[in-house]
């Protein structure tokens, strides 16, 4: 099974507020001259193009709320009070082709139905295609471009929702029965505008499940990133949600994955077999992955019967209905997303940052720049020999920003399974958190 992929942000330069992000972007286009004709900071810019795109948008066609929300930083570390704004649209029909009227509203005699590998597979179309954030603009699929028009097309809805709506298409579920393609919602019924938003749940980043990886729609584009439980801003009021119309029988590529238990000769020594790999990835989705140090695997071993005896104890269950192989009773309960998921081990982090964890806070991707020189970088160097790391260090490490440090993270990311951009060599958040776990 392969490691999760975290994206980790590089800010484009010293200032890192949102406003300066986005006007040095949009200095790049054709619009680079209203941008120096405006004046003063990105911010107030941003502000009063903001104003006029809101002066626009109530005199069109369409229906928009006029007062500006905030949905959650942007990048990992900014307040709320600095992200950019992200305003939502109401409920609605999906959209027709280009320069053409809405669809009318389709009368459904019930939900679509769908998979959790579909509901990913829909939210990765979005990423792939860098779809841009707008609360009036639809993409091609006919749904709206904003947080809970993302969901409302992973859900694979017949409308557009927003978020005062999507909960009547899901059954609230608790924190420990998550799993991919769940929703994650916050809806501020006194201020629909202030704060409100939705994202979709991809799975935790590891057992001590704080954190996880979120689906969502927010400025510039959909995006993939780990995020800490339930969220960065206004956590405490998010509700996890399961889609009503969710198939428990999920699609592969040879077909139908059945949900009945292949028998006990499946598991145990000698086994081979492609049920102990699903095995033992239905039990990492479920907090065992600190049992396993590569795979799982087709090939039982010791991993295997320990984090299945670790589920059956987290089950309450004992003597032979805990003895770490699999029965129909455990089989069911996994591939069902029933029970209780493992928990994490006694004192284990809470946190990145936090005391129990012993995590330093992490400092901004700023930090770990060419020509950076800092504390900072001498303390990951120093993280980075001790985790064994060291070898493409000639002298030091030192305060300043070298060769030798982005080689030896980018080794550090790769023994993590990450490759491509989640492997430069420079440190994010999660690259951090866990070197220093």
């Amino acid at each position: 099974m392969k490691a999760p992929v975290f994206e980790e942000f590089d800010p484009a330069s010293d200032c890192d507020c949102p406003g300066c992000l986005h006007w040095r972007s949009a200095a790049r286009s054709s619009r680079s001259s209203l941008t120096i004709a405006l004046g003063g900071h990105p911010a107030a810019r941003r502000a009063l193009v903001l104003a006029a795109a809101a002066g626009t948008v109530i005199g069109g066609a369409h229906t928009v709320p006029a007062v500006a929300s905030d949905h959650g930083p942007a990048r990992p570390g900014l307040p709320s009070s600095d992200e950019p704004p992200t305003p939502q649209g109401g409920s609605g029909p999906l959209h027709g082709p280009a320069g053409s009227a809405a669809a009318p509203p389709k009368h459904l005699t019930g939900l679509p139905a769908t998979t959790r590998a579909a509901i990913v597979n829909r939210a990765k179309l979005w990423l792939t295609a860098k779809v841009p954030y707008s609360m009036v603009k639809f993409w091609s699929d006919g749904y709206r471009q904003d947080c809970s028009g993302f969901v409302s097309m992973a859900w694979n809805l017949g409308s557009n929702e927003w978020t005062g709506s999507l909960n009547k298409f899901g059954t609230r579920v608790t924190r420990d029965q998550l799993q991919p393609g769940d929703m994650l919602l916050f809806h501020n019924p006194a201020n629909p505008q202030k704060g409100s938003h939705v994202v979709l749940f991809g799975g935790w980043t590891d057992y001590t499940h704080t954190y996880y990886v979120a689906y969502e729609q927010t400025p510039p584009r959909a995006r993939k990133q780990s995020t800490p439980y339930a969220y960065w801003t206004n956590s405490s009021h998010y509700v996890p949600y399961r889609y009503k119309g969710l198939k428990q029988e999920e699609k592969a590529a040879g077909g139908p994955v059945s949900t009945q238990f292949p028998g006990a000769k499946s598991f145990g020594a000698g086994a081979d077999n492609a049920n102990v790999t699903r095995l033992g990835k239905l039990l990492v989705g479920r907090g065992g992955g600190r049992f396993y140090t590569t795979g799982p695997g087709p090939r039982w071993g010791e991993a295997d019967r320990r984090a299945t005896q670790a589920f059956q104890r987290a089950q309450g269950w004992r003597g032979a209905s805990a003895d770490g192989l699999p029965g129909p009773m455990t089989w069911a309960y996994l591939v069902g997303g029933k029970g209780k998921n493992i928990p994490p081990l006694a004192g284990a982090a809470s946190g990145p940052g936090s005391a129990a964890s012993k995590v330093p806070p992490y400092p901004g991707r700023g930090k770990f720049r060419p020509g950076a020189s800092n504390a900072y970088v001498t303390q990951l160097g120093r993280q980075l020999v001790k985790k064994g790391f060291g070898k493409h260090y000639t002298k030091g490490p030192g305060p300043r920003w070298g060769e030798g440090d982005r080689r030896a993270v980018e080794a550090f990311q790769r023994s993590q399974g990450w490759r491509g951009g989640a492997a430069d060599g420079y440190p994010g958040p999660e690259t951090w958190r866990r070197l220093f776990s």
